[in-house]
Parts: C-alpha cells; structure tokens; sequence
C-alpha cells in the first residue's frame, strides 16, 4: 500500500511540477514585453490620477524611505540572531530517529508544503534585495530579483488555497494554545516533557495563518503593484481610490504584512531545521518519530492513541 502511494506521489510531483514550470516560463515569455516589465511603466506613472490622488505620496515616501528598511533590517538581523542565541544557550530538542514512526502528512500535503516552502525559498531572499536594492547598487541584479520574484509567486498563488483548506480544521486555536505559549512551547528548556498541543501547536497556527491568509494579501497587493500599468476601472470604483493613490495603498500594506511573514519564516525555518533534529524529515517522507509526537504534540498523541492509531 505504501508503494502504490509512494509511486501515484512521484506522478503526481511530476505532473504538477510540469504545470508550475509551465506556467512560470509562460509568465516569464509574457512580462518580457508587456506593461508589467516594460520600461515605460516608471514613466507612465505621472498619469495615474494624481489629480484625483488622496495624498497617500508623502505618508508612502516616509515609510519607503525610513521605516521599511529599518524595520526588515531589524527582522533580517535580530530574529536569526535571537536564535542564534537559543541555540547555544539551550540546544535543539533531539529524538531517536530509529524507533517507531507515525504516518502524519499525506503525499498531497507534502506536495502542496514543498511548492510552498520552495516558493518562499525564492520570494523572501530576493524581497529584501528589492527592499535593500539602493544598497546594493540597484542595476542587473536588482531587476533579476524583482522579475524572481513576480514569477516565484505563481507557483505560490497555485498552492496557497489548497494549502488554506487542507489544514484549516486543525488550524484553530484552542485552550491547548494558551498553555502552550505561557511555556513557550517547552522550548526554553532542555527537559523533555508532554507539551500541551494538537497536530499542530501554536507557534505552526500562526505560521499557517499568516503564511495562508497573508500570504494572499501578499500575493493580491503584490499583483497590484506588478500590473500598476493597467488601469482597471472596477477596482477604482471598489476602493474610490485612485491609480496611483491603489499603488501606493499596496506597497504598504505588502510591506507591513511582510514583516510578520519574513519574521515567522524565519522562526519556521529554525524550528524544523535546527531547534528540532530531523523534523524536517516529517514533511518530506510524512512520518514522525513517536516521542516527538508523545512530547511536543501531547493532545494529538492522546487523540492517535484513543482512536487506535499507536
């Protein structure tokens, strides 16, 4: 059985993986000359209804110019380092990966959880070039960036709602959550005791909400900005905002919405390589080790065991 459903995996990796590449180099054959990387974009935005313009231009400079970099900056240099800190203070919690294994993420989540995670991979190094690009001396390199990052969204935008609905019902927050962040999860001790969490804890419920829901502000805020050229009238008559005044609505909210994403990436990232030895195997052969599950997911161990599952 484990063969039949490894083998249908392979196919449907493959399968989906033509479509993303597919749609990524039709994406990029489209936007080579086309209003979304056209050259008269920055020349056309003299006309996007400054007339009828909310005055957005002098809050939007402030924050472009001031705070956004200072406050990714911080992101990109103080949560690494916060967990640079852990680690040496209290170690990663390690588990034996040779005793039994429970079954957890099907292939269609693991699938959907890896073109997400190669996603991000691509989106969030070349956000901070293009939020850090005067820095490093804008040019070629910046432009690749940018056009990296435009075209790594797709296979995102294609993964993100099954990403929301196949998880939601355990996405929820409930009373386990509470006790669970009043201890921070166990994290800030070296002792290996029965952590009060369902299939996911707390921490991976903020995660999945921000990556999922804000993942799609993102994604829809970011579109606005790519296909600034179009003047698309519904959406003006939606908003009562104007061309330029949408513009500059959507590089904020994308930013200030970035913050917590960037942030919480990175916090996944340590968490599944380095503050849990081998967790990261969970989501790309579905199992985990039973003590891990017993421990830091003790509610959903609890449940398995009622139901006859270990």
């Amino acid at each position: 059985m484990d063969g039949n459903a490894s083998m249908k995996g392979k196919v449907m990796r493959k399968y989906f993986y033509f479509i993303i590449a597919t749609l990524f180099l039709a994406s990029a054959a489209y936007a080579a000359d086309s209003q979304i990387w056209g050259d008269m974009r920055v020349t056309n935005i003299f006309g996007y209804g400054q007339v009828e313009s909310k005055n957005l231009g002098p809050l939007f400079t402030m924050l472009q110019s001031e705070y956004f970099p200072m406050i990714f900056f911080g992101i990109l240099v103080g949560v690494p380092a916060a967990f640079a800190m852990h680690y040496l203070a209290i170690g990663p919690k390690v588990f034996p990966h040779g005793g039994k294994k429970i079954y957890i993420f099907s292939v269609f989540n693991r699938f959907v959880h890896q073109v997400a995670a190669l996603s991000f991979i691509i989106l969030v190094p070349t956000g901070f070039m293009i939020v850090f690009g005067d820095k490093l001396g804008g040019g070629s390199l910046i432009r690749l960036a940018k056009d990296l990052h435009g075209l790594a969204t797709v296979p995102f935008a294609i993964v993100v709602i099954p990403m929301f609905l196949m998880w939601l019902k355990d996405a929820f927050f409930n009373f386990d959550d509470v006790k669970w962040m009043m201890i921070v999860g166990g994290y800030l001790s070296k002792e290996k005791r029965p952590i009060p969490a369902g299939k996911f804890n707390a921490g991976q419920k903020m995660w999945y909400w921000i990556a999922t829901l804000g993942g799609m502000i993102m994604i829809l805020s970011g579109a606005a900005m790519y296909f600034m050229d179009f003047d698309i009238a519904w959406l003006r008559e939606i908003t009562g905002l104007s061309q330029i005044d949408i513009l500059r609505a959507s590089a904020i909210i994308h930013n200030v919405v970035g913050f917590a994403v960037v942030a919480l990436f990175i916090t996944h990232v340590y968490m599944s390589v380095f503050a849990i030895k081998g967790a990261i195997h969970s989501i790309i052969d579905g199992h985990m080790e039973e003590e891990e599950v017993k421990i830091l997911h003790s509610s959903y161990y609890k449940k398995l065991k009622d139901q006859g599952k270990v």
